[in-house]
């Protein structure tokens, strides 16, 4: 097993709103191992990117805070640093690229002043030292006739150049943790195979680690050694990229990796999850997914499931998967959810929830 260099516990992370306190981030915890790529997926406000800023500690204060939990980062707790300390780790030791390029550079500094700050800041670098530094790490990442660009503003590069900006940015201090939000949004599939290669090939040669935040699934299965499986603002899964595709536990998993197109089937809609995620504002009692889960229980909404190790390196946040008892056939979870996406409207409705009934 190779050492560890970041582990999340118990993160919780809410946010004050006028209609109450949202519990964005409750209760989540994994680790991150050296020369790792660990995706984080699950639908959009599962939380992934609050757990992201949440270890850099760039969580908007107000309205934002931590509430609780622990982030060690080398065996160091950050969530007790004060900010001196953690402003000398983030781009040095740990550094991110967020998702959008065109509103993350600022424009009006050139690109080579954008990408040489951290560098003049960190390194007590001269303004020609770390001018040079920008431009072989721009070089790097695949920026064409970097010299003659090094005084361009961002408005002046395609999405794709910028997105490569980014990278640069981040890794020009060659840091040990590199987490990656939705880097290939708005991008078209050419460039994102070449942005995707371009951070594998980066974290190989830096030996660093990724945390890759992403909807897409077959990113995951082409970038990841291992997978956490959000939503409602806490960890459902966690297993390598094969038990996740493969062996996969929890119901929401199943019901993701259903509703990917497959080439190979002929029928006309794709399988979806039924329902609505819920309010992070009036998250239920029970399990956040047990109105959208075909396997639900009736304790399913009145307690919520623990973690619970079905292998090795494989944990499943499930009633299904006590021990002591068997586990369910999966051709019950996959069969629910693809005759939930096949009702046509004068039968059924896919969004609605499906009921004990409808299962029998």
């Amino acid at each position: 097993m190779p050492n560890e260099i970041l582990r999340v516990e118990n993160l919780q992370t809410y946010f004050n709103t006028e209609a109450g306190v949202a519990w964005a981030v409750d209760g989540v915890g994994f680790t991150l191992y050296e020369n790792e790529v660990l995706g984080i997926v699950g639908e959009s406000g599962s939380g992934k990117s609050v757990t992201a800023l949440s270890i850099l500690k760039l969580i908007p204060n107000p309205p934002g805070f931590i509430h609780g939990g622990q982030i060690f980062f080398k065996g160091e707790d950050l969530i007790s640093q004060d900010y001196e300390r953690i402003r000398k780790i983030r781009g040095r030791e740990i550094s991110m690229i967020f998702q959008e390029p065109m509103t993350s550079l600022n424009p009006v500094f050139t690109i080579a002043d954008q990408v040489a700050e951290a560098v003049q800041i960190h390194h007590k670098a001269s303004r020609w030292e770390a001018r040079e530094r920008a431009a072989e790490i721009l070089e790097l990442v695949g920026i064409p006739d970097v010299r003659a660009r090094l005084d361009d503003y961002p408005h002046q590069f395609s999405g794709g150049m910028r997105q490569r900006v980014m990278i640069a940015m981040a890794l020009v201090l060659r840091p040990s943790i590199l987490i990656a939000d939705e880097p290939t949004t708005a991008l078209d599939v050419t460039i994102q195979a070449q942005i995707l290669e371009l951070m594998l090939k980066l974290k190989e040669e830096t030996q660093g680690s990724i945390i890759l935040i992403t909807h897409d699934m077959a990113v995951v299965a082409e970038m990841c050694n291992r997978v956490v499986v959000m939503y409602c603002g806490r960890v459902q899964e966690i297993g390598t990229v094969d038990e996740i595709f493969h062996e996969s536990k929890h119901p929401y998993t199943r019901g993701l990796l259903k509703s990917l197109p497959d080439p190979r089937n002929k029928k006309p809609r794709l399988a979806t999850i039924p329902g609505m995620v819920p309010s992070i504002l009036d998250l239920p009692k029970g399990c956040s997914f047990a109105d959208r889960c075909p396997d639900r229980m009736a304790r399913c909404e009145k307690s919520m499931p623990p973690l619970l190790d079905v292998g090795k390196e494989h944990m499943v946040r499930c009633f299904l998967y006590e021990e002591g008892k068997a586990h369910p056939v999966t051709a019950k979870t996959d069969s629910s959810f693809e005759a939930a996406s096949n009702e046509s409207p004068a039968t059924g409705d896919p969004t609605q929830p499906i009921t004990m009934e409808d299962k029998a």
